[in-house]
Formats: C-alpha cells, sequence, structure tokens
C-alpha cells in the first residue's frame, strides 16, 4: 500500500519526493518507495460566482443584494481541471491508503488541500506534514513524525472563514458600490482599508502647514552646539547678536555615559520585506517571491512567518550553522553565539523566524538571481547579526552657556563594534554617527569661533513607502489601542504584499518616485473609492478585530459560526442602509466618458480592462485586451476606441495577415450583435468586405 502525498508545487513535490525515493516520473505525479507524491499548482478549487447559485446574478442590480450562501459552492479551476483529475483518480486507487498534506504550513496550504480532498469526496485519512525548511533533514524528520489531520481542523475553520469572508465583502460591497455609482469599484475587506490609510495619509500631507523655526549655533574648540528652537525670527537674531558681543561660551556641564544596542532580532516575513524596500527598493511581493524561491532551494526556511525568535530545541544547532554561514559569505571568523538572544519557543507560533540553512555552504551564489542573493544577504547578515554582541558606545552630551542662553552638542566614541561590524561587513554603512567630543571640564571658557543662525521648518508626514505600509497594516490599531501589549494587524505576513498589489493592479494606487523606493500614492480613483465607503469597510481596526477573530478560531478559541453571522449582518445592515455620498458624481467626474453606445445610447466609459456601456443590461464592451486586434496584429488604443465609437469605423495602418504575414491598410468598421456585443468588419481599399 502506499501514501499519497499532496504538495501545493510541482518543485516542492520534486524535492519531497527525492528524499522519499518516489523516482519513478508520471503524468502529474511521482512514485516509488511506498509513496506516491503529486501536487495541487495553486489553488485548484476555489469558490464559485454568484450566478451558481442563481442565474439573476449574473446580473448586477442592488434590489439582488445581499447575496450570502445558505450552502457555499465550489469550482474546480478552468485552467488546473487536469491536474484536479489526476489527484482524484490518485484518491481513488486501491493502493492507495491513506493521503499526506504537505502543502505549505500555514492557514492556506490547509485550504488548499482540504478544499481538492472535499471536493473529490475522499474518505481516507489525512496525515498532515509539518516543516519549516525544505531541506532533506527537515523532510525526513517531518515524515517520521506526521501529525493526524485531525490536529488541523482549526486552521482549517479559519482558512473557511477568512475565505468565505472575503467573498461576502467582496462580491456584496464591490456590487452596491458599482451599481450606486455606475462604475466598477472593486471593495475588499483587507484592501479597502489598507487604502483607507493611504488616503489618510495624502490628506494629512495635503493639510499640513509647515511652520519655519530658528536656532543659533556656536562653533567653539571644534564642536558645534545648538539652542532650543525658537518659533520668532527676532528672538534668535537676539540671541545671535547678543554671542557675538560676548564671543566666549562658559562649559556649564559636561555628562558622559555609557550605553548599548542590542542585537536586532531575527526576521519575519513582514520586517524582511520592510527592510527589502527600505535598503534594496524591492515590493513586498518581490521580496516574498524571492524568499519563497530561496525556501524551495533549501537555502531559508519558510518564509510565511510572524515569529522573530527560534525554538527551544534549536539552540544546539546554532554555533555550527553560524560557522558554516560565515564562512560561505567570507568573514574571517565567525561572531560569537548568544543562542539565549534568539530563543524563546513562548513567542514561536507555526514557524520560527527566517534564517538561511546549512545548505548555503554547497551553493554557487553566481548562479542565483540578484535579487534572491539580496535578500539571502539579508537573512543571513540578521542572522549572524542576532547572535552577536551588543553595540557599546559612549556618549557625552555637552552644554555651553553664552548670553544667559544654554547651548547643547552631542558626541559619540565607539567602545565595542558588537553586531554593528557583521553588519558593515555585509553592507555599506551610509548613516553618519555624531562624532567624539573634545574633552572639556566644567567652568572652562572656550572663544567663539563663529555664531551663527540657522532656519529650519517642520516637515509633514511621509508619504507611504511599502516599509511604511507594512509597519502601518502591522499595527493597524495602535491609535485605537494605544496601551495593548499586542497590537492587532490587517492582514497577515503571507497576505499583505498581495493586498498591495492588487491596490495597485486596480488602479487605486499607484507607485511614484524617481529613486529606488517609491512611494505608494492613491489615484484618484482610490480617494474618490475612499470617500464613498463607509467607515465599518474601511476601518483598519475593525479588520484588525476580524484578524484578531480569524487567530482566535485557528486556536479553536472562537466559534467560526459567530464570525461569519457577524460578517454577513454587517453587509446586510449596509446594503438596507447606504445612502449615496451627496456630491459623488463629481467625485466620480474622472471617469473618462470616450462617446455613446452605439446598441442603446448609454454612456461608453473607460475602466480598468476597457471601454464599458454605463448599462448594465447592455454588453457593449471594447476591451483593451482585444482578441480581434491581436490577430490583426494591431493593439486597441483610447484613441483607436473613441474614434469607433464616434464614427463607428477607424482606419488602420499596417495590419498584418495571420495566414501570409503580410501587412496591409484597411478600414475596420464597428457593428453591434443583438445583444450589444460588439462586432467588426473590415473594409478593403479595394471595396472589399470581410469578417
Amino acid at each position: 500500500m502506499s501514501k499519497l502525498v499532496i504538495c501545493e508545487k510541482p518543485s516542492v513535490g520534486q524535492s519531497i519526493a527525492k528524499v522519499l525515493g518516489a523516482t519513478k516520473r508520471c503524468d502529474g505525479y511521482l512514485e516509488g518507495g511506498g509513496y506516491v507524491v503529486s501536487w495541487c499548482v495553486g489553488h485548484l478549487v476555489e469558490l464559485a460566482q454568484p450566478e451558481a447559485y442563481d442565474e439573476k446574478y449574473a446580473k448586477w442590480r442592488k434590489e439582488d443584494l445581499p447575496i450570502l450562501p445558505d450552502r457555499w459552492q465550489y469550482r474546480v479551476s478552468g485552467s488546473t481541471k487536469k491536474q484536479f483529475s489526476i489527484l482524484k483518480d490518485l484518491m481513488f486507487r486501491d493502493d492507495v491508503s491513506s493521503t499526506v498534506n504537505a502543502c505549505d504550513a500555514g492557514r492556506e496550504g490547509e485550504l488548499i488541500f482540504r478544499l481538492v480532498y472535499h471536493q473529490c469526496k475522499c474518505s481516507k485519512p489525512i496525515e498532515r506534514l509539518w516543516i519549516s525548511s525544505m531541506e532533506d533533514s527537515a523532510i525526513r524528520e517531518g515524515f517520521a513524525g506526521l501529525r493526524p489531520g485531525t490536529e488541523y481542523d482549526s486552521l482549517y475553520e479559519a482558512a473557511l472563514c477568512r475565505e468565505r469572508a472575503d467573498w461576502i465583502v467582496g462580491i456584496n460591497a464591490t456590487r452596491l458600490f458599482s451599481c450606486l455609482y455606475r462604475q466598477t469599484l472593486n471593495v475588499g475587506r483587507v484592501m479597502t482599508p489598507t487604502l483607507g490609510m493611504t488616503v489618510d495619509r495624502e490628506a494629512a500631507i495635503a493639510a499640513f502647514v509647515p511652520e519655519p523655526f530658528y536656532t543659533v549655533r556656536l562653533l567653539a574648540d571644534g564642536c558645534e552646539a545648538a539652542s532650543d528652537r525658537f518659533k520668532k525670527k527676532s528672538e534668535a537674531i537676539a540671541l545671535r547678536d547678543a554671542c557675538k558681543k560676548e564671543m566666549e561660551t562658559k562649559v556649564k556641564a559636561v555628562e558622559r555615559k555609557e550605553k548599548q544596542e542590542k542585537a536586532p532580532a531575527l526576521y519575519d516575513l513582514t520586517s524582511l520585506q520592510r527592510d527589502a524596500n527600505r535598503l534594496l527598493g524591492f515590493t513586498a511581493q518581490q521580496t516574498l517571491d524571492y524568499t519563497q524561491s530561496l525556501y524551495e532551494k533549501k537555502l531559508c526556511t519558510y518564509p510565511r512567518t510572524d515569529s522573530r525568535y527560534l525554538t527551544d530545541d534549536m539552540a544546539g544547532m546554532l554555533p555550527r550553522l553560524v560557522e558554516k554561514v560565515s564562512i560561505a559569505f567570507g568573514l574571517n571568523e565567525a561572531p560569537p553565539v548568544h543562542a539565549a538572544q534568539v530563543i524563546d519557543s513562548t513567542k514561536v507560533s507555526d514557524h520560527h523566524a527566517i534564517i538561511p540553512t546549512k545548505e548555503l555552504q554547497h551553493c554557487n551564489f553566481t548562479e542565483l538571481p540578484k535579487g534572491e542573493f539580496a535578500v539571502l544577504q539579508l537573512i543571513t547578515a540578521r542572522l549572524l547579526c542576532a547572535v552577536g554582541e551588543p553595540y557599546r558606545y559612549a556618549e557625552t552630551t555637552l552644554e555651553l552657556e553664552c548670553a544667559g542662553q544654554v547651548f547643547t552638542a552631542k558626541g559619540k566614541t565607539v567602545l565595542q563594534e558588537g553586531w554593528k561590524a557583521v553588519q558593515k561587513h555585509f553592507f555599506e554603512d551610509k548613516s553618519k554617527e555624531a562624532a567624539a567630543l573634545p574633552e572639556l571640564a566644567e567652568g572652562t571658557v572656550l572663544p567663539l569661533a563663529s555664531v551663527d543662525m540657522k532656519e529650519g521648518k517642520t516637515t509633514p508626514p511621509k508619504h507611504f513607502t511599502e516599509d511604511l505600509l507594512l509597519q502601518a497594516m502591522e499595527t493597524a490599531s495602535a491609535d485605537e489601542f494605544p496601551d495593548e501589549a499586542e497590537r492587532k494587524g490587517i492582514g497577515t505576513p503571507a497576505t499583505r504584499a498581495a493586498t498591495i498589489e492588487k491596490l495597485v493592479q486596480k488602479g487605486f494606487l499607484e507607485r511614484k518616485g524617481s529613486g529606488k523606493v517609491k512611494s505608494l500614492i492613491p489615484t484618484d480613483k482610490g480617494k474618490a473609492l475612499i470617500t464613498v465607503t463607509p467607515e465599518q469597510i474601511q476601518s483598519p481596526s475593525m479588520t484588525a478585530d476580524w484578524e484578531e477573530k480569524l487567530m482566535q478560531i485557528e486556536k479553536g478559541l472562537y466559534p467560526a459560526e459567530e464570525f461569519m453571522q457577524e460578517i454577513s449582518g454587517m453587509m446586510e445592515t449596509m446594503v438596507n442602509t447606504y445612502e449615496v455620498v451627496k456630491g459623488a458624481d463629481t467625485l466620480m467626474s474622472n471617469v473618462k466618458v470616450i462617446g455613446n453606445c452605439p446598441h442603446c445610447g448609454a454612456e461608453v466609459v473607460e475602466r480598468e480592462k476597457g471601454w464599458f456601456c454605463a448599462n448594465r443590461e447592455c454588453r457593449f464592451v471594447l476591451w483593451k485586451d482585444n482578441a480581434y486586434f491581436q490577430k490583426i496584429g494591431k493593439h486597441m488604443t483610447a484613441q483607436i476606441a473613441k474614434k469607433l465609437v464616434r464614427d463607428g469605423r477607424v482606419r488602420l495602418k499596417d495590419c498584418k495577415s495571420q495566414r501570409t504575414g503580410k501587412t496591409y491598410n484597411a478600414s475596420l468598421l464597428l457593428s453591434t450583435e443583438a445583444d450589444g456585443r460588439a462586432k467588426f468588419t473590415m473594409e478593403f481599399d479595394k471595396g472589399g468586405k470581410t469578417k
């Protein structure tokens, strides 16, 4: 008898099959050694669309809302039907006695496996592989300690609740606002509050009025000391002139304190994404993709983690791992290992922090893509820093007195580089530290080399970069619950990158800036959406509360039914009580109208994927990714679409024949089918006409 091992991706399946001895290649799976190893290729099974519940939902109408399924329906993804059939056949093979869920060890991995398992109506026993590394030794240990699948039932419940809550909010809110404002407005449980934070930030920047301030600076014995800030320029001028008259200053106080900076914590996914954005300019999604690839290449541990510590049983392996990665990255000697700084099982949830693996010593770095190597450097440097000595320094604060005012200067002397020496080995240190101050005794009188006044201005809040937005998502409820020991965030480390990408793809956010680190700026469309959506949809604190409840469901501490009732009740109330925002027509005025529909006469407006008739009963659309235009080697542009809608025809040059490869000039004529769908015909120069 064999065990059927189901992975999330073919590459992971191949790695696991190699360890298990399943070397016989078959169509969509590998076999051998008492195992059959196959894979899901992502989400094979997904929630059905509303029209699967009732044909009337094929059209978007406010009166049909809310759509709240009593019994959820699923469908096999059209692009993965072949692999689903392979898995189903394998599940029902007579020689397959049980299944092993080897999908990623997290909420979504549990969902992917279980949906396929239930869609196939399989009833064979489930065991769970739960590993944090793709190293051969970790895979062997994982299979030696497979857990009963029932231990992860609560994780599956949380995954179902997340998926279904997103469907309820997304389907109902998107249809509600799209119908009321006559354009597609995509709304999401996590996406919309994230967008809301960026809109609030830009509003704060726009409303910010810079205020000037003034300081007086003294230069004496090689050190510069500054006064407190003055709001009034006249007061700063008066102090400057008074100091110039005296042209000497007295040392009022000298204070020297020895301080230290503890080594930074190891990376979880969010902190890694933040540093990769700040230091390398990578988007959150790029960092996740690079780290996932490194994980599958056995070079780092599981990336989708929210922990920054290692478990107690890992303390013994740390010195050897640190030695191996130090050699691999060319350090003269491995840093001292203070394991206690990174070990704490109580702070590890599903997975420990991201660290490099010992396989790194066998890696040819020149064969890695640049992005992957850069992320691997970050992960390795962080491990070596995290176990290292503290950075110790002496900070001197000097107070000078002149014209009755106190001026302050600060200096720093490094006593022990500690973990910062490791960091400097990996990365150029561009930070400017305070220089050491001269040794001066209290009461010493110094001549002034110069006195001047400097003007500055208060600065507005910073635009969100991916680094700053990830931080805001992670601590979303901080403003409302500042005293909470653990602030609730919106989204999870595994989903925040996808949320940001979706906002950009849907045209609600855009990346702007000339440097490698871009700012995330809401578009007019994004601002309009936040203006018209009610508080409960865009509230980070409410979404953070939902995320907390999902975590409680994972632990079996909160009933899934209650969570779903809360989501459904909120949407039902919103649909029944929401009123159109006054002046919304002005807010939505950024929608581009290119003419009137040739079928029904309503306006044709530009949207994300094409030019659509504003009348939802009409099926007229000119797709930007137009199949007919692709056949003739052309692209549907805004200018062409506008001319077709206005005149019903457009002159095209250098069209390409698919059959002969030759080019030709022709006029393209637009008409419509009985239901409004666009119909194209060609009129050639000789007067002939063809479809």
